[in-house]
């Protein structure tokens, strides 16, 4: 990376995912829990969680500023991310992530072809890529 344009810090305490997480700045503070699937209580967020919405929000904001580039109609655009856990086969556990992209005011192609350009724009994608399997699903919504 040639220039750092930002820095987000966090801090876990506790057990992990049965703890707690806050950021330095305080605006995110909060209990961690396992999903009830995973036998934990589900009685707080999990980090998947936490990867879920970040990882949507980077994407619709790479995807909207590709739209722009483009001259694509980004109105009411959205972005759903699904984000599965399970054993990697060798003792570990993996990720995988299914993305939702909702581009209401353009046909299905050009939607594809946006959604393709904003995966090459957006960190999460790139921090990602090879690492885990990311599915890219464009609805006619």
């Amino acid at each position: 990376m040639d220039k750092v344009l930002y820095t987000a810090e966090a801090l876990a305490t506790g057990e992990g995912r049965d703890g707690h997480g806050r950021t330095s700045d305080g605006r995110l503070d909060l209990d961690l829990a396992i999903p009830k699937e995973m036998g934990g209580t589900g009685n707080g967020t999990n980090p998947e969680q936490l990867f879920a919405v970040g990882y949507a929000a980077c994407f619709h904001s790479a995807l909207r500023l590709v739209g722009r580039q483009e001259k694509v109609d980004v109105t009411d655009s959205a972005v759903g991310a699904r984000v599965q856990i399970g054993p990697n086969g060798n003792g570990g556990f993996g990720l995988a992530v299914e993305l939702e992209v909702t581009l209401p005011n353009v046909d299905h192609d050009t939607a594809l072809q946006v959604t393709e350009k904003a995966h090459q724009v957006c960190p999460y994608s790139n921090a990602t890529r090879g690492n885990i399997d990311v599915k890219l699903v464009v609805t006619d919504d």
